[in-house]
């Protein structure tokens, strides 16, 4: 009898993570898991940074004794063109696609704030004069 009891008064625990929905983009975001949280910071591996975009589905870790400092870890991750081993990096209209055998780049290309084109241009007219 006294072990009905005890199993009848477990507390119920939210889980440690959760998936959400970005309301409001940026760092700190806006994510809704059920009911909207405010103010979320985003954190990712060292040396990469990234602001979430309002309709991303994230993964929210629920950190603190009690779950209270929830932050984003990441986003949902397209796979639909990746095989093993490939890696695809999107900001905005660019990316960088890293395949088995080639390198892909979409977008303006910019080297020390100028365009390829321009630096081409200007190693062909040393060359011509």
């Amino acid at each position: 009898m006294w072990t009905s009891e005890r199993n009848g008064k477990q507390p119920v625990r939210e889980a440690p993570a959760e998936l959400g929905t970005v309301t409001l983009g940026g760092d700190p975001a806006g994510v809704s898991m059920g009911g909207e949280r405010r103010w979320l910071q985003v954190f990712a591996p060292g040396g990469y940074c990234w602001r979430p975009t309002a309709g991303e589905k994230v993964l929210v870790l629920k950190a603190g004794s009690q779950g209270e400092s929830p932050c984003i870890l990441g986003k949902e991750q397209q796979l639909d063109e990746l095989g093993p081993g490939e890696v695809r990096l999107t900001g905005g209209e660019s990316s960088v696609y890293l395949g088995k055998d080639n390198l892909k780049l979409d977008g303006n290309l910019l080297i020390n704030g100028q365009t390829l084109e321009a630096i081409i241009t200007e190693i062909v007219i040393e060359l011509l004069s």
